[in-house]
């Protein structure tokens, strides 16, 4: 009995020390290397980021634009102009500067990508602002613990016609 009491104790700290480790992981301080558009970044130490929770316009068209053109988004241009605008924008929030990941539940997507929130180093959350000034929209798909706020900000978003929503064709909105 004193053996299997050992083993129990082994597996319980074992797990905690993996907790911790995870945990530490998440915390530390990661530079961003390379941005590849509104919503994928490469941060050192960790490869391809995708942003929990949001999806950013594609810098080509994309059979995804129907999502943006369907709530309401003028056409493809203001797309393509939104998708090199929020480049620039992700590029000079983060770009050679140290952030932290904070993961989901899901650790990758199923193109490998890592996913996380990415909180920049003036606290601020890079998801939640790429919603705010409607560069993108909230991902559905899957749940995630931001959902609900990200939903209020995108509503935001679009009732103050910024971003893609400039210009919004109201007639075509469609309450989501």
């Amino acid at each position: 009995m004193n053996r299997y009491y050992r083993h129990i104790w082994l597996l319980v700290v074992t797990i905690l020390l993996l907790i911790s480790a995870t945990n530490v992981h998440a915390n530390r301080q990661r530079l961003v290397t390379w941005v590849a558009d509104g919503d994928t970044l490469q941060v050192q130490a960790i490869g391809l980021v995708r942003l929990i929770g949001i999806d950013c316009p594609e810098k080509k068209e994309s059979d995804r634009d129907w999502k943006y053109l369907n709530m309401g988004c003028k056409n493809r241009k203001t797309l393509r102009d939104n998708a090199q605008s929020t480049l620039k924008r992700v590029i000079k929030l983060c770009k050679g500067k140290q952030v932290r990941l904070q993961f989901g539940n899901n650790k990758r997507d199923r193109y490998g990508r890592t996913l996380a929130y990415v909180w920049l180093p003036d606290g601020r959350m890079l998801n939640r602002i790429i919603l705010e000034e409607g560069r993108g929209l909230v991902y559905r798909r899957f749940d995630f613990s931001y959902k609900k706020n990200f939903i209020q900000l995108e509503k935001s978003a679009l009732k103050r016609q910024v971003g893609i929503w400039h210009g919004l064709r109201m007639k075509k909105y469609r309450k989501r």
